[in-house]
């Protein structure tokens, strides 16, 4: 069966295909204001903690597709994209770190 079929399907006029498809609305919604986020942020942390929400978004994206759909396999994907979001931010807190602790030390010559 082709995958837009399924989704169709997913769609139909029940309590499950109503709430993805508002789900959907509303993800969007968020994608396309982190992305002015993203462009617009005046500090580097702004830009990620954007990039941080984008991986939580397409998490949300990825879960909301397979409770639409039924198709499980993609959680493998949505749980690979959290370990890179995560590791992402955590090599970014680290390098914050560093030059702080850089100044930090740079102060008391």
């Amino acid at each position: 069966m082709d995958l837009f079929a399924q989704i169709g399907e997913a769609f139909a006029s029940d309590l499950v295909g109503t709430s993805a498809q508002i789900a959907f609305v509303m993800l969007v919604i968020a994608f396309f204001l982190t992305v002015v986020r993203l462009v617009r942020g005046p500090t580097t942390a702004d830009r990620v903690l954007s990039l941080d929400l984008l991986f939580t978004l397409g998490m949300t994206f990825i879960a909301v597709f397979v409770l639409a759909t039924g198709r499980d396999v993609f959680i493998d994907i949505a749980i690979a994209l959290g370990l890179v979001g995560f590791l992402a931010t955590v090599a970014y807190a680290r390098f914050v770190y560093q030059r702080w602790h850089t100044r930090e030390f740079a102060g008391d010559d």
